[in-house]
């Protein structure tokens, strides 16, 4: 069991990410399993953020769909059509989204009606195959940015 240090609330968030990208590196470095290491991850997202929910979507080749994996949060989606909503257009395009209105994006899915922003970061292998997509959403509009596209993108690199 490794130790988790608690991040300063008066951090600003590049620093929280820096810290935040070493305890997960050092958590996950030494735990094989997916699953296991995506349950950590939304753990530690939800601990240092508290952000409104936070997710997996796990590709599903064979039906082409995204199954809702680890989260944090309150209930969600369980499966999302390859293309649909946000998280299916990332998993489409292996590019992260930055949804500052999900109210005013055409192709959002409503899991909650809390949920006011969203970020989708997809998950590759080490093949560069997308397998699955983090999604984060906030209960306040314009919550994400490139800041936090540069750093979820890189604790996502953790799970390969």
């Amino acid at each position: 069991m490794h130790a988790v240090t608690l991040i300063d609330a008066s951090a600003n968030k590049s620093e929280k990410y820096e810290l935040l990208i070493k305890q997960a590196d050092a958590i996950l470095s030494s735990e094989s399993d997916l699953i296991a290491n995506m349950a950590n991850l939304t753990a530690l997202l939800k601990d240092t953020f508290g952000w409104f929910w936070i997710g997996f979507y796990r590709v599903d080749s064979k039906a082409n769909q995204l199954i809702l994996g680890p989260f944090q949060g309150p209930l969600a989606c369980t499966r999302i059509d390859h293309g649909r909503g946000v998280c299916g257009e990332v998993w489409a395009t292996a590019t992260t989204q930055i949804v500052a209105d999900v109210n005013a994006h055409p192709n959002h899915i409503a899991c909650s009606s809390l949920s006011q922003s969203e970020i989708v970061v997809p998950v590759r292998n080490k093949d560069g195959e997308v397998i699955a997509v983090l999604d984060i959403d906030s209960d306040e509009l314009a919550t994400f940015d490139e800041v936090d596209a540069e750093y979820l993108e890189q604790l996502v690199q953790l799970l390969r």
